[in-house]
């Protein structure tokens, strides 16, 4: 909800690309479905490809590297922060990154705050590795969402830009 509110308060001075704009709402909706279901219990990603456990949870902590990746990227070019690719490309998975340890260490804190309850939130459902999996799996998230979208983020950028400077 605080990130609802915060776009709709930063659309006209701020706006966003639709591809971003776009890759947020997907997010929400993975999100949401996993709150609805809890994310070891939903139905479509019970057994899948032969699996024991339910991997919904990987599908929202891929998509927790994708979209940080964009918005970052956006920011960072849109208000000049970094010059060269490389070292665009090195902070934008470095946010992903933090963001992902970040959101693992709230899970961390919800489980010791709860006991008992614990599981159902961090949903690891017996994996041990189930931490170093999720930060993986935004890791890949990000760099799949610089090597696949750049370009077209480019160009909705540009034209966002270019819109922006007219309206000024």
């Amino acid at each position: 909800m605080i990130g609802a509110v915060l776009l709709a308060v930063t659309y006209n001075t701020f706006r966003l690309t639709p591809v971003l704009y776009g890759f947020i709402l997907l997010h929400c909706i993975v999100l949401m479905v996993g709150g609805h279901y809890t994310y070891a219990e939903v139905p479509l990603f019970d057994g899948l490809f032969g699996s024991e456990r339910n991997n919904y949870d990987k599908v929202g902590h891929f998509f927790q590297g994708f979209v940080p990746a964009l918005l970052a990227r956006e920011v960072l070019i849109r208000k000049h922060v970094v010059n060269g690719h490389i070292w665009q490309a090195f902070i934008i998975i470095s946010i992903c990154l933090a963001f992902s340890a970040f959101y693992e260490l709230v899970e961390w804190w919800v489980a010791l705050a709860t006991g008992e309850k614990a599981e159902a939130f961090l949903g690891t459902q017996g994996y041990v590795w189930d931490t170093q999996s999720d930060m993986a799996l935004a890791l890949l998230g990000g760099f799949c969402s610089l090597l696949l979208l750049s370009g077209l983020h480019n160009r909705q950028i540009e034209n966002v830009m270019k819109s922006s400077a007219r309206a000024q």
